[in-house]
């Protein structure tokens, strides 16, 4: 079982940067692909990005690319967002989600329970 808790969304301007953290507690973390996914008000949920359990492979959604950088730290069983540029249109809550193996963009097996991320225009 793996428990994951996202920090770090907030209220930010249309060209500003955020950093979302997602921590981890259980035992799998070092060896899970971790992915962070967003859903807006009336939207479905949508992939963001994802990164590999070695971190030597990342994947990002095309709205994205560019301006969100995913990292992780397994030795500290945590993994982060940094998101810069963000438009109007970044606003959703943002989730992080653990698997084993890939796709990068579906079937996460563990999720956090999101944390809101509301650009100003």
């Amino acid at each position: 079982q793996e428990q994951l808790v996202e920090s770090g969304g907030g209220l930010v301007q249309a060209g500003g940067s955020l950093r979302l953290s997602c921590v981890a507690s259980g035992r799998t973390f070092s060896s899970s692909t971790m992915g962070w996914f967003r859903q807006a008000p009336g939207k479905e949920r949508e992939f963001v990005g994802a990164i590999t359990w070695s971190g030597s492979v990342t994947g990002y959604a095309d709205s994205v690319k560019g301006r969100f950088t995913i990292s992780r730290d397994n030795a500290k069983n945590t993994g982060s967002l940094q998101m810069n540029s963000l438009k109007p249109e970044d606003t959703a809550v943002y989730y992080c989600a653990t698997k084993i193996g890939v796709p990068l963009t579906s079937r996460y097996d563990y999720w956090g329970q999101g944390t809101q991320v509301t650009v100003s225009s």
